[in-house]
């Protein structure tokens, strides 16, 4: 198991890049599966959660051609869903959160699909309901097989409808577009997600001749289509590792340019920075962060404590709670942090707290981060990764801590994460990958 060695301490200063979005490349790559003609997608990040995902895809006979390291063509011509109900599928697939959007595509195009109970991070219940509520809407039928974790979904022809999602799942929302594509007549989604990433995925369905319309908004209206053809996208900037990046610039930063990061789809995730006190320039499609000795935590109008809660978009993401917690401890000022949506993605805070940073965890839900001002700078510790986003805050932590730290069960930052080591340590930072 690989681990990371940090030596904390160090600024950064200089320009990063973010690399292609996560989520949107678990859609799009999905997306794939709904014709048999090519469509190649440019700015793919190069990370695990994505690689094994296409891999998946290869396994069930998708024609992968890989262009450059960020860019793939994928040609869904000769497929075989028998491989889905096979041992080694069920394996694979039930590792990888992602594997979960291969359903809507399948069922789609081929009126059937069977996926494994999708694994990924551990933090908390991460139901399938809205999923499957929608599927069954559409006209399909499921069954699940408790002993194998399998859902099988079939439906001789899927048909259009109008829906009230039980919640804005992003996820189940993209889920759902890619099956209505092709169903008969006219679907309407209400509560739709409606993330920069969902309307990503909505382009590039009609740039393959769906007919979607209200992108952008909680209500889709989607017009079955015969037939998808081939398209080229680009994935957008992700939004998290920018707001990754932004959190480290105000840590350990001397100043930190943030390129190319598609100002207009960060929705309120530089604003949330600017609560805690952090300084962001916007540069035309860049981000600079200057260095500041100090960063005051804002209160409300009436005064009262600065609450930073997450939201479906267009509020704020829940996948940078961790992060700004971890920037909070060493503001000036108190702020509570409510994760709403996962009950499981804040008792990472023991390990900050071993740190020296000031928590009180309310519950699994609420922590209030009394900020340092600097005065207490955290502590080396050894720690493990739980998932993604506590990883990445970790790693945060760690560089800003006096001595070494060790982070171990990186394998869970590498998932949404490219090259982290390197491109930190080309900022300044001081980062070893050992193999125990």
């Amino acid at each position: 198991m690989e681990s990371f060695i940090i030596e904390g301490g160090h600024k950064l200063s200089g320009t990063i890049t973010p690399q292609g979005a996560k989520n949107e490349a678990l859609q799009v790559i999905c997306a794939t599966l709904l014709t048999n003609e090519e469509v190649r997608i440019s700015n793919i990040p190069d990370i695990l959660d994505v690689n094994n995902l296409i891999k998946l895809l290869t396994d069930i006979g998708v024609k992968v051609t890989k262009n450059s390291r960020h860019d793939y063509t994928f040609k869904a011509e000769m497929l075989n869903l028998d491989y889905l109900d096979s041992p080694e599928f069920v394996k694979k697939s039930s590792s990888l959160r992602g594997s979960v959007l291969m359903i809507g595509p399948l069922l789609g195009r081929f009126g059937r699909a069977a996926v494994a109970k999708p694994g990924g991070d551990k933090i908390g219940r991460r139901r399938l309901d809205t999923h499957f509520l929608g599927f069954k809407k559409l006209g399909a039928e499921f069954m699940y097989n408790v002993s194998r974790d399998i859902y099988r979904i079939e439906a001789a022809q899927l048909k259009g409808t109008y829906m009230l999602l039980d919640e804005a799942s992003v996820t189940g929302t993209a889920n759902i577009i890619m099956a209505a594509v092709m169903a008969e007549g006219v679907t309407t989604i209400y509560n739709a997600a409606c993330e920069p990433y969902i309307q990503q995925l909505c382009h590039l369905l009609n740039a393959m001749g769906a007919n979607i319309s209200g992108i952008g908004s909680n209500l889709l209206t989607i017009v079955g289509v015969k037939k998808l053809h081939g398209a080229k996208h680009r994935l957008l900037p992700d939004m998290i590792e920018v707001g990754s990046f932004i959190g480290m610039a105000a840590m350990v930063g001397n100043g930190v340019r943030i390129k190319d990061v598609s100002v207009k789809d960060l929705g309120l995730i530089p604003e949330a920075f600017r609560r805690l006190g952090v300084e962001i320039k916007v540069e035309g499609e860049d981000l600079f962060i200057p260095h500041q000795d100090n960063y005051v935590v804002e209160s409300f109008i009436d005064g009262t404590i600065m609450t930073l809660a997450d939201a479906p978009w267009p509020g704020l993401t829940p996948d940078l709670l961790s992060v700004l917690l971890v920037v909070a401890t060493q503001a000036r000022g108190s702020v509570l942090i409510h994760q709403k949506m996962f009950e499981s993605r804040l008792f990472f805070v023991d390990k900050l707290i071993d740190m020296r940073a000031q928590i009180i965890l309310c519950d699994p839900h609420r922590a209030v981060v009394v900020g340092q001002d600097r005065r207490i700078t955290l502590r080396a510790g050894r720690m493990t990764s739980p998932d993604i986003r506590a990883g990445i805050a970790l790693l945060i932590a760690a560089m800003s801590a006096d001595g070494v730290s060790r982070i171990e069960n990186i394998a869970q930052i590498d998932r949404g994460y490219e090259d982290i080591e390197h491109r930190l340590n080309k900022l300044g930072a001081k980062i070893k990958r050992v193999d125990d």
